[in-house]
């Protein structure tokens, strides 16, 4: 077994303010999820601080890929749309570059495929997402045990990697994702790909507990959360709700024009809090 990586933190840990700010309010982190570059090329910046400004704590930036395997239908149109009015990695980075020249404060998180990252290169890649001020990735079909090529060089930055466990992941799968962990651990609340569900597993409590019974970092759950009582339930087992489908159904439905109003209402109405950040 790999020994674990020491971490190189950045000055500024916005994934830890964060949730120091969400556990002394007593609440679990929001988390949202939009696709860059989608619905049109120009959006993913109006969308991110109208998520924000209705009270996500912190966003995931979908980076597209034509085989998402790990995304639902919803995702997937939504990927193959933003690549089509010619999204890529430099888009992305520049959309989130923007962000923060704009005053963004929260967290910003690169969620996607290691194809991509490959086809770009590691090193660029890693070097890209801190210029322009990404706090961590998430990167779905990028097992720890073949990461390293990619973990060593972006934890060296000061770039936190996040990876995913599901109910069915072994005991031996939560250590080694444990040893290796940085900012959080994404918990599937569900087997499967992403998509919006009418209520939480029941295997959920007993999932988080087998994952809580290994480390101390946050918690978040994600894959199915789609309304206030989904994050309130998730709220009194793990430390932050991610809201992925639900959130991009939102934006389809709506007109361009409507989109920001139409994010923030939605994730006003989720959060069941008033913002105070962006």
């Amino acid at each position: 077994m790999t020994a674990p990586l020491s971490p190189t933190v950045p000055a500024t840990d916005r994934l830890a303010e964060m949730f120091a700010r969400t556990h002394a309010e007593g609440r679990p982190a929001l988390v949202t999820f939009v696709p860059a570059g989608w619905p049109e090329l120009d959006d993913t910046v109006r969308l991110v601080e109208a998520a924000l400004e209705g009270g996500a704590d912190a966003m995931e930036i979908g980076l597209p890929f034509s085989d998402p395997l790990g995304d639902g239908p919803v995702n997937q149109q939504a990927y193959e749309e933003a690549i089509r009015g010619g999204c890529n990695t430099d888009t992305v980075f520049a959309a989130v570059a923007e962000l923060r020249a704009r005053g963004v404060r929260a967290p910003l998180l690169v969620m996607g495929y290691f194809n991509p990252v490959l086809a770009y290169g590691v090193g660029r890649f890693v070097e890209a997402a801190v210029r322009a001020g990404v706090d961590g990735l998430i990167i779905v079909d990028l097992p720890q045990q073949e990461a390293a090529e990619l973990e060593v060089p972006a934890r060296a930055a000061g770039l936190h990697m996040i990876y995913l466990l599901a109910p069915t992941s072994t005991e031996e799968r939560i250590k080694l994702v444990v040893e290796h962990a940085s900012g959080f651990i994404y918990c599937a609340g569900v087997v499967g790909i992403t998509g919006a569900r009418s209520e939480l597993s029941a295997e959920l409590p007993a999932f988080i507990a087998r994952v809580r019974a290994h480390t101390d970092l946050p918690l978040a759950v994600g894959f199915g959360i789609s309304a206030r009582e989904h994050v309130e339930a998730v709220g009194t087992l793990a430390d932050a709700a991610v809201v992925g489908s639900a959130f991009v159904r939102t934006v389809a439905e709506a007109t361009s024009a409507q989109r920001p109003e139409a994010v923030r209402a939605f994730v006003q109405e989720i959060a069941g809090h008033e913002p105070d950040h962006r």
